[in-house]
């Protein structure tokens, strides 16, 4: 099941999360806005093209603008009896519902029926350490517990149904794979054992319990993956290399329970994104909580909360978690100053479908943040050098001693000869943060042509009052993938 994007910033929205930081709009100028005609074709040609281009037979996607879902919309097959899709139809959400189990928990400790910092062997037994596990490790994988499903297809046990016990008794009573809170591990055991606690405690099943608490009350309709197959439901679909597309087997029933267990349209899935920027059915304070990063004992953290991701994509904070199923990706990602979230659910495990239309979605639907004034005069500093080295001229007084003594004339030559063929630049770009290391000021770009990237590496001078830095340090060219 894939992790979630802040804490590994791996596979999904990698391209994103290297893009250029600038500054959040404020939540005070979020609007509801309905999607322009304009935006609504760019929508519907980059889920469609996807769809296309990947193999994923479906789509399923939601949008939040200003607080309010603006669009709702399917795409595809959804199954062998569903040639037309429907933008009500229920997909399976896998990891994402991590955090309605998490909410599941701070709403029972809002009861006074527990608290976050009891130990697992108050409430389940014969749990390896579970005198020394936290709930909110559990919920904040930190607990050391082994992860029962590491893969990333249907391993062989999944054939067969299993209870929740008897994950816990398999994997659960193994030794710990770290002293709890001492790393960060993702680990749907401890979620079996969360979900476990909350039937234990609310004395019905976790999903009867949730229907109760968040679902009905917020109009949304959730139903167990299990139970979500057959006519009228999404089928799922994968890919062995890349060869045809084929339907799935599902697991065999009670794989996923509280570590996943969900399905639901993208629709639905929005009115949970409403609600955490309303701060709606929950207090605010447990929003704060499951939204605030977790950290080790040693201080660090890397951004995960109690069920989500948190971070900072382009200058915007996020609020995100993805998941995996037999047959099924979903990206689900909150913006809480824009008052925005976007949701993709498609039903296909194979590629990367849904992380490209959402990544696309989002530069349809946010606007850019203004740029900072000096990091765009840096930009034109930096493309007017680069130009002059394409060119093999190079205004040296523009050059450290350093910088100069670099740019020898085998070198200049060197930049002129392999970058001059290369054709007109269709973009150039700050990528990262702008830095300070070594009494320098740290700016990188990418510079995109027809059919290839480089990436340029600079350093300069802390400089005069325009931000924009001094002499340049260092200008170095590598390539990059496209």
């Amino acid at each position: 099941m894939p992790m979630p994007l802040g804490p590994s910033l791996a596979p999904l929205f990698a391209r994103l999360l290297i893009g250029v930081v600038l500054t959040a709009i404020p939540v005070a100028q979020a609007q509801a806005q309905a999607l322009t005609p304009a935006e609504t074709a760019q929508v519907d040609t980059l889920v469609t093209a996807t769809l296309a281009k990947t193999g994923a037979p479906s789509a399923s996607v939601a949008i939040v603008r200003g607080g309010e879902i603006v669009f709702a919309r399917a795409y595809g097959k959804q199954s062998e009896t569903m040639p037309v899709a429907n933008a009500d139809a229920p997909y399976q959400i896998a990891s994402v519902s991590k955090q309605f189990t998490a909410a599941a928990l701070l709403l029972l400790e809002n009861e006074g029926k527990l608290s976050l910092d009891d130990k697992v062997s108050k409430y389940i037994p014969d749990i390896t350490d579970g005198d020394k596990i936290s709930l909110r490790q559990l919920l904040s994988h930190t607990s050391g517990l082994q992860d029962y499903w590491p893969q990333d297809y249907s391993f062989k046990a999944m054939s067969t149904p299993v209870t929740p016990q008897g994950i816990v008794d398999r994997w659960a009573k193994k030794p710990l794979d770290f002293a709890p809170g001492t790393q960060w591990q993702y680990s749907n055991t401890g979620y079996v054992v969360a979900g476990m606690i909350v039937e234990k405690l609310a004395g019905e099943p976790l999903l009867a319990y949730l229907d109760r608490k968040i679902f009905k009350p917020l109009g949304i309709k959730a139903i167990d993956q299990d139970l979500a197959v057959g006519k009228g439901y999404p089928q799922g679909y994968g890919r062995a290399a890349l060869g045809p597309v084929r339907v799935a087997t599902p697991a065999a029933h009670g794989w996923l329970f509280a570590a996943g267990e969900l399905s639901m349209s993208a629709r639905d899935l929005a009115k949970w994104n409403v609600a955490r920027l309303n701060r709606s059915i929950l207090p605010p304070e447990d929003w704060a909580a499951q939204e605030t990063a977790v950290k080790l004992t040693d201080g660090s953290s890397n951004g995960y909360g109690l069920g989500v991701a948190t971070g900072n994509l382009n200058g915007r904070r996020y609020v995100e978690h993805s998941g995996e199923a037999v047959g099924f990706l979903s990206e689900n990602i909150v913006f809480p100053d824009e008052k925005a979230a976007v949701t993709v659910l498609v039903n296909t495990w194979s590629g990367d479908s849904y992380q490209e239309i959402a990544q696309g979605i989002i530069k349809t639907v946010l606007p850019p943040p203004p740029a900072d004034a000096a990091d765009t005069a840096a930009a034109k500093k930096m493309r007017a050098v680069f130009d002059q080295l394409r060119a093999g001229t190079l205004d040296r007084g523009l050059l450290t001693e350093d910088a100069d003594f670099y740019f020898t004339p085998d070198v200049l030559a060197d930049f002129r000869n392999s970058l001059a063929p290369l054709g007109k630049i269709t973009d150039f770009t700050q990528m990262g943060k702008t830095r300070l290391r070594g009494g320098f000021v740290n700016r990188n770009y990418r510079v995109t042509f027809a059919d290839r990237a480089v990436g340029i590496s600079t350093y300069s001078e802390l400089g005069d009052s325009t931000g924009t830095g001094g002499r340049i340090e260092q200008f170095l060219v590598a390539q990059v993938q496209k």
